[in-house]
């Protein structure tokens, strides 16, 4: 196994590229501030208040771009770090925007904010695609793309043509079937940069953890429900023998307080601030075929407890008389073209809103799914229940870093992900994400 000699500086790469994105677009903002916005004011801001203005930039821009995952460069495509750049730049500089409006406090000078904040606005969004493609190049170069090999069982999943669309981190150069033996696994392990431990039993998988681990092999492997479940698990040091603790007891009081206040807060603002949306909506949809606009449908939520959840409709009148429930498919022919436009950027769900309202759904949360789906798939998954420990989502760990069409295993891993590690923290991330995937086209790829 080659070594790369780059390859303990790709931390400090990360790193340092993340400071010198950030220091390049507070410094845009410092030259507009100190040439356009300090002058527009009645009193010049000096010395400290010069400063001031610099550390509040500086601090959303570091929250925003860390929220969008908008540093993680070699980790993403270029083109997800593009468009979370841009999102990241464009919230910035609106909040900004809004300081500056108060600050400045003179109408007269309003349209020559706006202006200026576009023009920074653009200008940021150049410099980050110019550094991007440059970064990436050179993160390429001192990194290659490993030399992986697969250890694969006798289940089944899509997993293999998944990293094969990562060409650009990941090589899968060569596999071999648990029904070798350890030896001849574990030699030719030692001939790849990297391992994937791709859906294998447990006592095998565990031998070969320590197997990388005692050899400094780089490895990968798809978790079990239990491996998720102790995701969350803290350390116990009551004892001279190490613990692990899980607590299955969810949010504590106070935070689950907040989070029903952030829900009735954001709900009733979206609800406002989308009505024009909705107004327009609600005609399209009337206008194209004259059916209903809203749609209802049962879905469960915590405890399985069943509610009627609210959409705009997207598909034709009785979609589901012949065949029952299905979920929608690739070109599906039931989603009108208002229905489609609607779907692919999420319009469709705004109604949800008040479900959230009247405290059926959260913000964040996993997706309630239908009963004949979960009375289904528990069949195959007992633990698919456990999606409905907690109250189900607008949106979810499932939609941020999933697809509608991703396996209902793995919606469910990344849901029990969300379920151990939920905070308030977390649910405004997501937050923040989904508008992302807003503009993503895949998030609405059909099964």
């Amino acid at each position: 196994m080659k070594k790369n000699r780059f390859e303990p500086l790709k931390n400090l790469y990360r790193k340092a590229i993340s400071c010198l994105i950030t220091l390049v677009i507070v410094t845009v903002f410092f030259e507009f501030w100190m040439r356009r916005f300090n002058g527009m004011m009645d009193r010049d801001f000096l010395g400290k208040g010069n400063i001031m203005m610099v550390v509040i930039y500086l601090v959303v821009t570091v929250l925003f771009f860390r929220a969008f995952n908008a540093y993680k460069i070699g980790y993403f495509k270029s083109s997800s770090i593009i468009l979370s750049q841009v999102l990241a730049v464009i919230c910035i500089n609106m909040i900004i925007m809004l300081q500056l409006i108060l600050m400045i406090g003179k109408v007269a000078r309003l349209r020559v904010i706006i202006s200026q904040v576009i023009t920074m606005t653009i200008l940021d969004i150049l410099i980050c695609l110019v550094l991007t493609f440059l970064l990436n190049k050179l993160y390429a170069f001192l990194f290659p793309p490993y030399r992986m090999l697969e250890v694969y069982g006798d289940y089944e999943n899509t997993l293999r043509g998944k990293i094969g669309l990562r060409t650009d981190k990941y090589i899968l150069e060569g596999s071999v079937h648990i029904s070798e033996s350890m030896w001849e696994i574990q030699k030719q392990i030692l001939e790849y940069d990297a391992v994937l431990l791709n859906d294998i039993p447990t006592r095998i998988k565990n031998e070969l953890l320590k197997f990388c681990f005692a050899n400094s092999v780089r490895v990968y492997f798809t978790p079990k429900i239990s491996d998720v479940l102790v995701k969350g698990a803290g350390e116990v040091h009551v004892f001279d023998t190490p613990l692990f603790l899980c607590r299955n007891t969810g949010l504590s009081i106070e935070t689950r307080i907040l989070k029903r206040a952030l829900d009735i807060t954001a709900a009733l603002a979206g609800l406002i601030l989308s009505l024009p949306i909705t107004l327009i909506t609600a005609l399209c949809i009337k206008a194209e075929d004259g059916g209903r606009i809203f749609y209802r449908q049962e879905r469960c939520t915590i405890q399985e407890k069943r509610f009627q959840i609210y959409k705009f409709r997207s598909m034709v009148e009785n979609a589901e008389k012949v065949g029952g429930a299905q979920l929608a498919k690739e070109n599906d022919s039931r989603i009108t073209k208002v229905g489609a436009f609607i779907r692919k950027t999420r319009i469709d769900e705004l109604p949800q809103l008040i479900n959230v309202l009247k405290g059926d759904m959260s913000l964040v949360g996993p997706r309630p799914e239908r009963p004949e789906f979960i009375a289904e798939n528990v069949k195959s998954i007992p633990e698919f229940a456990y999606r409905t420990k907690v109250k189900a989502g607008l949106t979810g760990y499932a939609q941020v870093y999933g697809k509608y069409n991703t396996g209902f295993l793995d919606k469910l891993k990344l849901d029990l992900l969300y379920i151990e590690k939920q905070s308030i923290w977390l649910d405004l991330k997501i937050l923040v994400m989904t508008v992302k995937v807003v503009f993503t086209k895949e998030s609405t790829e059909g099964i």
